[in-house]
This record gives structure tokens, sequence and C-alpha cells, in this order.
């Protein structure tokens, strides 16, 4: 059987998944972002963000669904965006993301089936092959998009964190009543 997201169908085991979703987490390079850093001559780091992105994860926020980032890297850019959306659960600088992973099942007391993971490349892989979701974007590494449950449409960066916001909100019947929402 098939869900009929408005991103297109979905099969229904793992639409169950995207409904009974309680946490995402999420990766930032190549996620969040298009995975390019640029740096100045100052030593500055510039990332783009989507705005689209960013109502989608207040729209789950909004929804109870909890949100958290798991990132290699450090960046004061990535601090300030992130608590900007309302995200209070950030790691960031984990070499090992599976560390910072059980911490988060811990302290919220979720199991492996109630957390849904979106990442594009292979440190992301150990938490994939744990979570109830995995998610890959359009254009992770082809590892990445073989471990997924579910492979965006939309490219890191440019809209794949909001198309799986949307279909957790589609799955619980609540999209509509979000698209209202001011930002």
């Amino acid at each position: 059987m098939i869900f009929n997201s408005i991103y297109g169908p979905v099969a229904h085991p793992v639409a169950d998944k995207f409904k009974q979703t309680k946490l995402l987490i999420c990766d930032i390079d190549g996620v969040f972002s298009d995975g390019r850093i640029y740096l100045g001559n100052q030593g500055e780091e510039l990332k783009a963000f989507h705005t689209r992105d960013g109502f989608g994860i207040k729209a789950i926020i909004n929804a109870d669904i909890q949100v958290a980032v798991i990132t290699g890297r450090k960046s004061k850019i990535v601090e300030t965006r992130m608590q900007s959306l309302g995200i209070q659960h950030i790691y960031q600088g984990q070499e090992d993301k599976i560390l910072a992973y059980e911490k988060l099942l811990s302290e919220l007391q979720l199991t492996d089936s109630q957390v849904a993971y979106i990442g594009d490349d292979m440190p992301d892989y150990t938490v994939m092959q744990r979570v109830g979701l995995a998610i890959g974007v359009a254009d992770s590494h082809p590892i990445i998009l073989q471990t997924s449950d579910y492979q965006t449409r939309c490219k890191g960066g440019f809209g794949a964190v909001r198309e799986v916001c949307d279909i957790m909100l589609e799955t619980r019947g609540i999209l509509s009543s979000a698209q209202g929402m001011s930002v």
C-alpha cells in the first residue's frame, strides 16, 4: 500500500515510521546546508541555510516533535541558526555521532524506533543503522542512500529538511494546520 504524500508516494511501512517519530535528528553539512563551506580571507566561515527548512523545523516543534542536530564540525553559525529555530539539543564537534545519539535516547527516554535521522555521508552511517527511520537527502553518498528507508526528493540545503518535516506532519493529518503558522 502507498501513502500519497505531497512529495509523491511513500510506502505505508515508511509512512508509519514518519508518523511514529518523536525525535528528528539532523546532520548539518549536506543536510541543512548544501555541504559547501565558504572561508573568507580573515578565516571567517559562512554557510547558507534555506528558510523553508527553518519553517519545517518550527512546524514540527510546534507539533511536539523533538528536534536535535548532531554534527562533526563546530561552528558559531550553526549554534546561532539552530537556537533561532528553537532546537534545544545541539551536539557539535561529534566525531563519533553514536555517543551523542545514545545520550539523546537516554535523556529523552526514547527507543531507536521512535527516532528519525537525516544524513548525507559516512559519518552518519552508524546512527542511521540504529534509528527507526533512516533518511538520506537526494544527493547523499550512495552507501547512505542504500541504508535509507526514505530518500528525499530535495537536495541537502535546498528543502530536504522541510520535505521530511512536511511528511511527518502529513502522516499525522496536521500538515494543513501548520501551513498557517507564522514564523
